[in-house]
């Protein structure tokens, strides 16, 4: 990973509380798993920013490096990974992904 797409990583999850790397836009995921994250955060109406991974090799390669995490989405929450689609969807159902937001102050929008 080159330390130009490690900074850009940086500045994104550091710039946006809540920051999602997805294949596609919020607007057309271009994948379901991407799609699902997308349809999380939305019904929970928290403000968050995506990066399409799919308009950048480097970046698609380099937030995998980044967070040891071998798939595509990855939310970050205050700069901190969360997890994938499975493990977002799980903190969904379960409430923790509620609890998670509360706890680092992230509100929805409204």
């Amino acid at each position: 990973m080159t330390a130009t797409i490690e900074d850009r990583i940086k500045s994104d999850i550091t710039a946006n509380r809540v920051m999602l790397y997805m294949k596609g836009t919020a607007l057309f995921p271009q994948c379901g798993f991407s799609a699902r994250v997308v349809q999380i955060l939305s019904h929970m109406n928290v403000p968050f920013q995506t990066a399409n991974v799919l308009e950048d090799a480097e970046l698609r390669d380099g937030i995998k490096q980044f967070s040891s995490w071998p798939t595509i989405p990855q939310l970050y929450v205050d700069g901190e990974f969360v997890g994938g689609c499975d493990i977002i969807t799980e903190m969904f159902q379960s409430g923790e992904l509620e609890g998670l937001f509360a706890e680092k102050g992230v509100s929805a929008a409204g």
